[in-house]
């Protein structure tokens, strides 16, 4: 069993066993148990959605929750068919329709944070309207204050989905982790394909100076030399003078085209190559060249994952025929020998920085539902937070409505968090 699989049994088993406390405590009648208060006409309604009523709450004509005081009832429905979620609440009198203009009516819902969204209801054919849009998520308690013919009605219940409690010690151990939400720079990018190469400035092809022959080899394939180093001695055939050949830079000797008793030629030596520093060449196509300039800095990632950050220096005016693509190039210092001429890499090109109010860590954000969502904290208490997401790249995403600056969201594990609602399913259908 992996550790994941590990944590997330932990989770669910830990999750069954609070709730399981809660329900078999002494005195304790669950968390569903309707609370009924007989004077002033208070009356606690059974948990659950008032749009979408769980199995024990009673519903109406409309499907909605049906809430009775005697003989005088009102239907809660939250309408969302092609229009922005709205309250639409129906009225009954000894069992027959009341005209919405005879009732007057305020919903309060509470929810997480303190907030509080009020609405008051106007007539609307034969229901009384809310006056805003319930926003997500549908998750919150409830009060509902009515009068009719002179009588005052309370009722109050829980509408709570995509919520879960989790001890922080608990959180703590299976690796949830959490960071304020605020503002962030957004870099957009354009992810281009090359190749490392060597610097010319870097490359040396050691030729005699005299012709002559192969007397002795200082140096084999594969040494470092220093400037300055011999690398083998050599008989001129105008002086019979023996010469010796030298490292004219320092560097590793990646070829070697040389034996005693040989004559040399025109072809070099040795080959020796400086790595301690490389170019990449970066393909640039058509739909990127208006974008792509010099200056601009650019992530340079390999296969293996090995990453550095560079700038931009160079764009070729020239066009590739075969692929008709531009190279830009990008200067890199290669210390510790990561980057091999020949290599393929990625580069994740910077062309424009967004300053954003608000934004979010791509890896925090899940999909719940139809939504991208990340999952708020609240002490104890984690619920999803439905986003409308503007720019993003590889590490942020803006958030343009959803989450309040400054909440506390889940980094790190949030799947965890996701699929122990997902196993309560506490959520309800659009």
């Amino acid at each position: 069993m992996n550790r994941n699989t590990l944590l997330t049994l932990v989770l669910v088993i830990a999750v069954g066993a609070a709730a399981a406390w809660v329900l078999l405590s002494p005195g304790s009648d669950g968390p569903e148990k309707a609370l009924h208060a007989d004077h002033d006409h208070v009356h606690d309604a059974d948990a659950g959605y008032a749009g979408h009523p769980d199995d024990e709450a009673p519903v109406g004509p409309h499907g909605g929750r049906w809430l009775a005081d005697g003989d005088f009832a009102v239907e809660i429905t939250i309408f969302e068919a092609g229009l922005p979620p709205e309250f639409r609440v129906y009225a009954f009198a000894d069992g027959a329709a009341v005209a919405p203009e005879a009732v007057g009516l305020e919903i309060e819902l509470t929810r997480l944070g303190d907030r509080v969204d009020r609405f008051t209801f106007t007539p609307a054919g034969d229901y009384l309207r809310g006056s805003g849009v319930v926003g997500e998520p549908h998750s919150f308690d409830v009060a509902v204050n009515a009068q009719y013919r002179g009588r005052q009605y309370r009722w109050t219940y829980l509408s709570h989905e995509g919520r879960t409690q989790i001890p922080q010690a608990m959180a703590r151990e299976i690796g949830i982790e959490t960071e304020s939400a605020g503002p962030a720079v957004i870099r957009e990018t354009r992810a281009l394909t090359g190749r490392v190469q060597t610097d010319p400035d870097r490359l040396s092809h050691v030729r005699p100076r005299f012709a002559g022959v192969i007397q002795s080899l200082q140096r084999n394939l594969g040494d470092s030399v220093r400037a300055g180093d011999a690398l083998a001695t050599v008989q001129s055939n105008e002086s019979l003078q023996t010469y010796t050949v030298k490292a004219p830079i320092g560097g590793l000797i990646v070829l070697r085209d040389a034996q005693v008793g040989e004559a040399t030629g025109e072809q070099p030596l040795f080959i020796i190559v400086d790595l301690s520093a490389v170019w990449v060449e970066l393909d640039v196509f058509g739909r990127d060249l208006a974008r792509v300039r010099p200056g601009q800095s650019v992530t340079v990632e390999t296969l293996d994952g090995y990453a550095v950050e560079g700038l931009i220096d160079f764009i070729s005016p020239l066009a590739s025929h075969a692929s008709q693509s531009v190279r830009a190039r990008v200067p890199l210092p290669n210390p510790d020998g990561s980057l091999r001429p020949g290599q393929f890499v990625r580069g994740h090109v910077v062309v424009a920085e967004h300053e954003v109010p608000l934004a979010v860590r791509q890896s925090a954000v899940q999909r719940f539902r139809d939504f991208s969502v990340v999952f708020a904290r609240f002490g104890d208490t984690y619920e999803v937070r439905m986003l409308e997401l503007g720019r993003r790249n590889r590490d942020w995403v803006e958030v343009l409505d959803g989450l309040a600056p400054g909440s506390h969201y889940v980094t790190k594990n949030s799947y965890l968090i996701k699929a122990d609602i997902e196993k309560a399913g506490a959520s309800h259908e659009h």
